[in-house]
């Protein structure tokens, strides 16, 4: 995650024009697993539409959310890498449609693609900004303010001219997760935010442009 949600380099539709044949579309329901930590790796995923996250577990079975992904972006991607075992779990959060691409055809295309090449850089650059800022946060802010710089991650804040954006089929338990405290905390500072006006509740969490300001206050 991070506080300024880049827009993505890549268009889901130009890039599966790109991407031709050598791919499998396919549609997981919320909470499939779509791969699992430890499973052979040999080919990546790009998110058409639905949320995955990435998640890793430690040997007593203690699981962390290291990220949620949207459509746009790919996961997997460290298959590259030569990396032989999965070290992150890939779980839809939502009715998904991915598209499964194999590694020879991915290097194919970056090959013979400079400009896709450029993008998917660039991609893996903000990728990597992402996971730097994640740290910083996790480590240097309140939990207060990782809460609601998640819950403006989680709506893509940014990306569209809405005033507010929803956020839906979140749990707290999920949230605390995503920020590393307790349900509780997260259910103090949720009901906090929605008495100051900065979300609302309602089919889904309604997310302001004001709670911004929690990321600048103290």
């Amino acid at each position: 995650m991070t506080s300024k949600t880049a827009e993505l380099p890549l268009d889901p539709s130009s890039f599966l024009t790109k991407l031709g044949r050598g791919n499998t579309n396919k549609r997981y329901k919320k909470n499939r697993i779509i791969f699992a930590q430890g499973d052979v790796c040999t080919t990546l995923f790009f998110i058409h539409n639905g949320k995955v996250k990435r998640t890793a577990t430690s040997a007593k079975g203690k699981e962390a959310i290291l990220g949620i992904l949207g459509p746009g972006d790919f996961v997997g991607e460290s298959c590259l890498a030569a990396l032989p075992r999965r070290i992150v779990s890939a779980i839809a959060m939502t009715d998904c449609v991915v598209v499964e691409i194999g590694k020879p055809v991915m290097i194919r295309i970056l090959r013979e693609n400079s400009a896709f090449a450029e993008s998917f850089t660039t991609y893996l650059l903000n990728r990597k900004i992402r996971i730097e800022e994640d740290l910083i946060d996790q480590i240097l802010n309140t939990s207060e303010k990782r809460l609601a710089r998640a819950l403006l991650l989680l709506s893509n804040f940014g990306k569209e001219v809405e005033p507010y954006h929803v956020v839906t089929d979140m749990s707290q338990e999920t949230l605390a997760t995503i920020v590393g405290t307790t349900r509780g905390r997260v259910n103090f500072f949720m009901n906090k935010f929605r008495k100051l006006g900065l979300i609302d509740y309602n089919g889904g969490i309604r997310i302001h442009k004001s709670l911004r300001g929690v990321l600048h206050d103290g």
